[in-house]
C-alpha cells in the first residue's frame, strides 16, 4: 500500500514530468508546423494524413527522445520547491529516513521506465515507418544513398547484399543474392554490378554466376556476361529514408540481429546498438532520478535556479555521453554493448557518491 508521503510526492514527481512533457511537444509541434507549412501546401498533403499519419505518431518519438531529460529536469524542479519550503527538513524530522523518502521516487522512475521500454519496444517503431513514409512522400527532397555494405531480408528465405548503391543511376555494386532452404544455403548468385532497367521493368544483372548447393556442398555453377531478371525488391527500396533499425520491433529487432549473424553478416553494430539503447535507455531513469533529487533535496540560497542550471548541465552531458559512446561502438571501437552502458555506469558512480555525500 502507497502511504500518504508515497501518493504526495510521487503525485509531484509524474505531475511535474507529464505536464512539462506535453508543453514541451506542444511548442516542437507548433514549430515543426511553421517550418513545414509550405511543403504540406506545395505537395498538397490531406489534412487526415498530416494530423493522423505524422503528428500522431510524431508526438510519441519526441516524447520517448526527451524523456530521460525532463525526469531529471522534473524532480529538480519540484524537490528544490519542497526544499525551499522546508518540506524535505519536515519529512526528515518526522522520523521517515532518507533512504525511506526516496522509494515513491524510485517507484515513480519504474513506472516512466517501464513507459519508455514499452514506447520503444512496441509503439514508436511502426509508428515511425508510417511518419517517414509521410515525410518521404510530402516533405523530403530526393534521397541521396550513400549506405555501404547494404545487407537487407527479402523474405524468410532471400537475403540480398550489395556494396553500395547510387540511387540517381539505380545502380548497385558487388551484388549477392542468397536463398535458403531452412538454414541450409540453396542458391546464391554473385555479380559485379546489377542496374534497374526501367524501360524493361526488370534488373539486368552483368557478370554473374550462380551457385547451386546440396547439403551446403556446391552441386553445379553457372556463369554469363548480362541477364534481364526480376526480383523481390524494386529501387524504391533503396531510394527511401525509412531507417530499418527504427520501424522494427524489439522481437524483431533481436530476430533480425540473430539471423545475420548466423549468416555472417558484417556492419550490424548499429542494430546491436538500437537493441542495447532500449533497455539502456530506461534504467537511465533510475540514474537520473537518483542525481536529481541528491542535488536539489538540499536548501541553498541560490533558490531553484542553481539546482537546475547544475541539472541541465550534467544531463546534457549524459546526452552527451551518450552520442559519443554510441559512435564508438558503431565504429566498432568499443565492444557494443559496453559503449552503450558506460554513460550510465559512469553517471550511476556520480549518483552513489552525492548520495554519500548528501546531508540526511
Amino acid at each position: 500500500m502507497f502511504k500518504i508521503l508515497d501518493r504526495y510526492l510521487m503525485k509531484k514527481f509524474l505531475g511535474t514530468f507529464f505536464y512539462s512533457l506535453v508543453l514541451l511537444i506542444s511548442i516542437i509541434i507548433v514549430f515543426d508546423i511553421q517550418e513545414k507549412l509550405d511543403d504540406f501546401i506545395e505537395k498538397k498533403a490531406p489534412f487526415d494524413e498530416i494530423l493522423f499519419d505524422y503528428y500522431l505518431n510524431f508526438a510519441p518519438y519526441y516524447a520517448n527522445m526527451f524523456m530521460f531529460l525532463f525526469i531529471f529536469i522534473s524532480v529538480i524542479f519540484f524537490t528544490s520547491k519542497l526544499a525551499g519550503n522546508s518540506e524535505i527538513i519536515a519529512i526528515l524530522s518526522a522520523g521517515i529516513s532518507y533512504r525511506r523518502m526516496l522509494v515513491p521516487y524510485f517507484q515513480s522512475a519504474a513506472l516512466l521506465a517501464l513507459l519508455s521500454f514499452f514506447l520503444s519496444a512496441y509503439i514508436i517503431p511502426p509508428a515511425t515507418e508510417i511518419r517517414l513514409k509521410f515525410e518521404n512522400t510530402y516533405i523530403k527532397s530526393t534521397y541521396q544513398n550513400n549506405d555501404r555494405n547494404i545487407h537487407r531480408q527479402v523474405n524468410d528465405s532471400t537475403y540480398l547484399y550489395l556494396q553500395s548503391y547510387v540511387a540517381q543511376a539505380d545502380l548497385g555494386y558487388k551484388f549477392s543474392w542468397e536463398v535458403f532452404n531452412g538454414k541450409q544455403l540453396k542458391e546464391k548468385l554473385l555479380s559485379e554490378y546489377i542496374n534497374w532497367d526501367s524501360t524493361k521493368n526488370k534488373w539486368t544483372i552483368s557478370n554473374y554466376y550462380i551457385k547451386y548447393y546440396i547439403n551446403d556442398k556446391v552441386d553445379s555453377v553457372v556463369t554469363g556476361k548480362k541477364m534481364d531478371t526480376t526480383l523481390a525488391i524494386l529501387p524504391k527500396d533503396f531510394n527511401q529514408r525509412i531507417n530499418h533499425i527504427e520501424t522494427l520491433t524489439s522481437p524483431e529487432l533481436s530476430d533480425y540481429i540473430e539471423e545475420q549473424q548466423m549468416r555472417g553478416s558484417e556492419n550490424i553494430e548499429a542494430f546491436l546498438v538500437e537493441k542495447y539503447k532500449r533497455i539502456a535507455f530506461p534504467f537511465a531513469s533510475f540514474i537520473l532520478t537518483l542525481i536529481g533529487v541528491t542535488l536539489s533535496s538540499k536548501k541553498v540560497r541560490g533558490g531553484i535556479g542553481i539546482n537546475l542550471g547544475v541539472g541541465l548541465g550534467l544531463s546534457f552531458s549524459y546526452i552527451l555521453f551518450m552520442q559519443i559512446f554510441t559512435e564508438f561502438a558503431k565504429g566498432s571501437t568499443l565492444p557494443t554493448l559496453l559503449a552503450v552502458w558506460i554513460p550510465n555506469i559512469i553517471y550511476l558512480i556520480i549518483g552513489i557518491v552525492l548520495y554519500w555525500r548528501t546531508p540526511k
